[in-house]
This record gives structure tokens, C-alpha cells and sequence, in this order.
């Protein structure tokens, strides 16, 4: 028997086994149902921020930026961070909650600053940018690679004694009375632990529905598209365009562009397994009406391939990291879109809970992540939120 059986391979479940491991739990077993990375990390657009008006969740991500700056010495290994930096820009619609989120960010300690149109003007000089109120800019931003920094992590596990199994797929949770006991793998395996985790994104809920526990989640259709600019434009920052509500990052030479619209992410997947794999003509439509529009310098865009992946989506946009009714059953899903970039911090989070029933992170409220505020509908939102984006801000 496994001290801690951990479903997922992505970056939670992995960073979530670092962290235990830190603690001195060494006996963890990692089930995947695929392989690692493969499922919503190894299809994130990675990106590396701080910008929340959540407290909690602004705290997550900033107790993360360090790790992502030191994580070649910590895992021995390069997980594809570019500190590009991060740029927001804002209409005028936004600029009351934006100046407030910003203001509250740097009570935290969060390292973002105002900055005026002419220091935009060096950063993106390709942009149009006279429909933007004002911006914000966190120098220590940037992106990273998903894929790379999971795996990162699961070479980093496997030295440390780490078991990790791909094509193991867990279709049950086993309890006895009000405790879980293990799982069930689909071949019929029985992999007994002290405490299971459950990290696996939107494939949760079918765990836990049988046990009579509700965990919302809609799983969205993420979808992305890849532009040649057909010029250099040099190692520009992270943009997330508030205005055009578009998120875009240079990523060796190419233009990734996703989606900040709230009114876009609304596309549920129906089957996990079978969903479409590129981007829908309406998503180029709408990436190359935004892209004109933002950057009339690029000289000659091309698309070069689009990709899709899904979001396991709550109702508050914001994450499960909770205990359950059940002894030794614990959920780290609900990522919503946003979970790589405090993805490290989330593990410690999640370590802390099982080990000791509280944080340490600093501003982190741990109860604010707790499955229960749904049914409480005490939903943990923004107060500082910005018409028309999404609500992951």
C-alpha cells in the first residue's frame, strides 16, 4: 500500500508529489491515465503571472514566480521559462478596478507597476494602442513550457524514489465507511493508499459522483491559434489585451494568441476523449480580426497551426483544493485555465492541508479553495472585476 496514491501527472499532481516529498512523505505512487503532460499542461499557453484581484490566488502565483526563476537548480532541469515579462492593458471601462487590482497587488508584494503608453510603444512596437486607457507591467512575468516543467518535475520524482505509472487508468475510488481506501485501475488492479489524491482535471468528477460528491465543473474548449508575424519582433513581453480581450505571446519568433473574452470560453466538450484538435474557423476569424487590428505593423501574418485543449472550468472560474466528507480523499481541480502559473505554490498548498490542515503562504486563505462554497454559494470572485474579460483576473 501506497502512503499517497496521487491521479494526474500534470503539473499539480506532480508539484503536488514534490512537495510531499519535502516533507519527508516518500512513499507516493503517481497513477496516469495517459501519459504525463498529456492531459489540459501539455496543452497551456503557459503563461507566468501575478495579475489576480483575488488575494489568495495573487499570493498563489507570486509564491510561485520563485520557483520558476530557480527551477533548472531546484529540478536539475529547464522547463522553458522565458522572463519576457508580463504587460496588461486596460479601456477605459476598466480602469477603476484595473487601478484597484493593481494598487492591492502591490500591497501584497506583487512586482507590477503603472507604466504610460510611450513605455508600451518600446516594448511592443508594432502595436496600436490608442484604445487603451492604461497598463500595467510585472518585469518578473513571462511564460513557460507545461509539457517541460511536468516532466521536469516527474524526472525529478523518479530520482526520488517516486513511482509513476503511465496507462494506468483509474475508473473508481474505493472506500470503506467514510474513508477511501484506494482505487481501481481499468484493468481491475486494486492499488490500495492512506490517502488518495485526485488531480486529474475535468476526468474528477467521474470519480467522485459515484461516492455522492458533487464537484462542478464544465469542461471548456481552450482554443488557440499560431501566427508568423513574417518580421522580427524581437523578444517582446507577455501582452493580455483587456481591450481586444486577447491574451499574446512571442514564442521563438511566432505569435500565440488565446482568448481573454469571457463570451468566447463558452464552448463545453462533451466527450474528454474525443474533442476537436484545432482551432474552428469562427476562432481564426475572430484571432485575425484582433490581430489585425492590434498589430497593423506586422508586415505579412501567417497562421501556422492552432491547437486546442480543455478546461476544467468551476463556476467561479477559481480552484478546488479541498479535503472531502471522505477521510483520506482530497481534490486538486477546478484549475479554470489558470493553474500552471501557481502551479508550484498549489502543490505546497495542497502538502500543507493534508499534513497539517493549514498553509503557510503567505495571504493564502486555505478555505477559500474549499468544495464546499459552491454549495454554500459563497463563490471566491474578484472585487475588483473587469468588464468583458473572462474572470480568471
Amino acid at each position: 500500500m501506497s502512503d499517497v496514491v496521487i491521479v494526474g501527472a500534470g503539473v499539480i499532481g506532480t508539484s503536488t508529489a514534490y512537495a510531499l516529498l519535502q516533507r519527508g512523505v516518500t512513499d507516493i505512487t503517481i497513477l496516469e491515465r495517459n501519459t504525463v503532460a498529456a492531459g489540459g499542461t501539455g496543452k497551456s499557453a503557459g503563461i507566468v503571472r501575478c495579475h489576480y484581484g483575488v488575494t489568495s490566488v495573487a499570493a498563489l502565483a507570486l509564491a510561485s514566480l520563485e520557483f520558476f526563476e530557480n527551477a533548472k537548480e531546484i529540478l536539475g532541469a529547464d522547463i522553458g521559462f522565458e522572463q519576457v515579462g508580463y504587460l496588461v492593458g486596460v479601456g477605459a471601462e476598466n480602469r477603476e478596478p484595473f487601478t484597484a487590482s493593481v494598487k492591492h497587488q502591490q500591497s501584497l508584494g506583487v512586482p507590477t507597476e503603472f507604466i504610460d503608453h510611450d513605455a508600451v510603444r518600446e516594448l511592443w512596437p508594432t502595436a496600436y494602442l490608442d484604445d487603451f486607457d492604461t497598463f500595467c507591467w510585472e518585469p518578473r512575468g513571462g511564460y513557460g513550457d507545461g509539457y517541460a516543467t511536468a516532466q521536469g518535475f516527474a524526472a525529478y520524482l523518479r530520482d526520488h524514489g517516486v513511482t509513476i505509472r503511465q496507462g494506468a487508468e483509474v475508473v473508481e475510488v474505493l472506500t470503506e465507511g467514510t474513508r477511501a481506501t484506494g482505487v481501481k485501475l481499468a484493468d481491475g488492479e486494486i492499488v490500495p493508499a492512506g490517502t488518495v489524491i485526485l488531480a486529474g482535471g475535468p476526468w474528477v468528477p467521474a470519480l467522485t459522483t459515484p461516492l455522492g460528491i458533487d464537484v462542478p465543473i464544465d469542461p471548456i474548449l481552450n482554443e488557440q491559434v499560431l501566427i508568423n508575424p513574417g518580421m522580427n519582433l524581437g523578444a517582446s513581453p507577455v501582452f493580455s489585451d483587456l481591450v481586444s480581450r486577447q491574451d499574446v505571446q512571442m514564442r521563438k519568433g511566432e505569435l500565440l494568441f488565446g482568448y481573454s473574452d469571457a463570451s468566447r470560453l463558452i464552448k463545453s466538450v462533451s466527450n474528454l476523449d474525443d474533442y476537436p484538435g484545432h482551432a474552428s474557423h469562427e476562432a481564426l476569424e475572430a484571432v485575425a480580426e484582433k490581430a489585425v487590428h492590434r498589430f497593423p505593423g506586422i508586415e505579412n501574418p501567417q497562421v501556422v497551426s492552432t491547437f486546442t485543449g480543455v478546461f476544467d472550468s468551476t463556476p467561479d472560474q477559481n480552484y478546488i483544493i479541498s479535503g472531502t466528507d471522505y477521510d483520506g480523499l482530497f481534490l486538486e481541480t477546478g484549475m479554470s485555465g489558470h493553474g500552471f502559473k501557481t502551479s508550484p505554490a498549489i502543490g505546497k498548498l495542497a502538502a500543507e492541508l493534508i499534513l497539517d490542515g493549514d498553509t503557510t503562504i503567505p495571504n493564502v486563505t486555505a478555505s477559500d479553495f474549499r468544495l464546499s462554497r459552491f454549495a454554500e454559494g459563497d463563490l471566491l470572485t474578484s472585487p475588483f472585476p473587469y468588464k468583458g474579460a473572462s474572470g480568471i483576473r
